[in-house]
């Protein structure tokens, strides 16, 4: 590992951290280290990054935000790779653009609303970026990535990069291709969008982010939904109706404000998240036999 360190700062990618504790780029601020943390400049630098990944045979993974993740306490082995700032450029052509997989989601949809194009009215309120939530196929109020993208830029684990149609990510629900049947991750974006009324994309745009600010736990660091809702129940609903917000295991609570948040409320570690995982999980099956299946992605040296 340390002769790959030194070639990837050698070959000036980026950023290159040694035992980066991944705390530090998650939003639940939970999680050990990465033996070896890049965060390329550019896609150039990210292909040279694999470049010398594949020559190591070491293991690697790609984050974004860290909204949707949560990295037990052992840390992830091998290089973990971030798309941030050096892959966030966008470009804006009619109703259509491009964006880089670093963007950051809120943002994007904030200014493209000042634009006057709509379709992204929906991620007002999602935070993470661009690459994960088309990964996850992020949605809410009614509507979701799978509305809006037109084809993704796709960097799979063997190294290759693709483009892939809306039609060949698979998407369904919180779901796509990249996650088990062709692993990988969108490193840009292009969304059809179109044109319409400025005023009244900025009025449901406010409308959509003071309903989030209202119903979620965003004072307390948090990963966004733990549960994916098992339909046509609602996790939050389950959770409330088992009496479970506000139940604590180490520094770990189900918001009291919303019953699918978990929320890091005093020092929490990987561990107390992920017993809370499993008594939320044991609770609801034993009060109304249904399963629950994890939302938020669990990774790790133990997975």
């Amino acid at each position: 590992m340390k002769q790959l360190l030194e070639e990837l700062i050698h070959a000036d990618v980026g950023k290159v951290l040694e035992n980066e504790p991944l705390k530090k780029h998650t939003t639940m601020k939970v999680g050990g280290p990465a033996d070896v943390f890049v965060e390329p400049k550019s896609i150039e630098g990210l292909m040279k990054t694999m470049e010398i990944i594949k020559k190591h045979h070491a293991d690697w993974r790609v984050i974004g935000r860290g909204s949707n993740l949560l990295v037990l306490d052992e840390g992830i082995a091998g290089v973990v790779i971030k798309l941030g700032n050096g892959i966030s450029h966008l470009t804006i052509q009619d109703e259509e653009i491009t964006v880089g997989g670093g963007y950051s989601l809120v943002s994007l949809s904030t200014l493209i609303s000042r634009k006057g194009l709509s379709g992204l009215e929906f991620a007002s309120g999602i935070p993470g970026s661009v690459g994960g939530a088309v990964y996850m196929n992020a949605g809410a109020h009614g509507s979701d990535i799978s509305n809006v993208l037109k084809k993704a830029h796709i960097l799979f684990a063997d190294g290759t990069l693709e483009w892939l149609s809306n039609e060949e990510m698979e998407f369904s629900y919180r779901s796509s291709i990249l996650q088990k049947k062709r692993p990988g991750i969108c490193l840009e974006a292009v969304f059809q969008l179109k044109k319409g009324d400025r005023d009244s994309i900025v009025s449901t745009m406010q409308k959509n982010k003071e309903y989030r600010r209202e119903t979620q736990p965003w004072n307390h660091p948090c990963a966004g939904s733990i549960f994916r809702n098992p339909l046509p129940h609602y996790a939050g609903q389950l959770i409330e109706k088992a009496g479970l917000k506000g139940y604590k295991i180490g520094g770990a609570k189900i918001s009291e404000m919303h019953g699918n948040f978990i929320v890091n409320e005093d020092n929490a570690t990987a561990s107390d998240v992920l017993a809370l995982i499993d008594f939320v999980k044991k609770t609801i099956y034993e009060q109304f036999q249904i399963k629950m299946e994890t939302e938020v992605e669990i990774v790790g040296r133990n997975k």
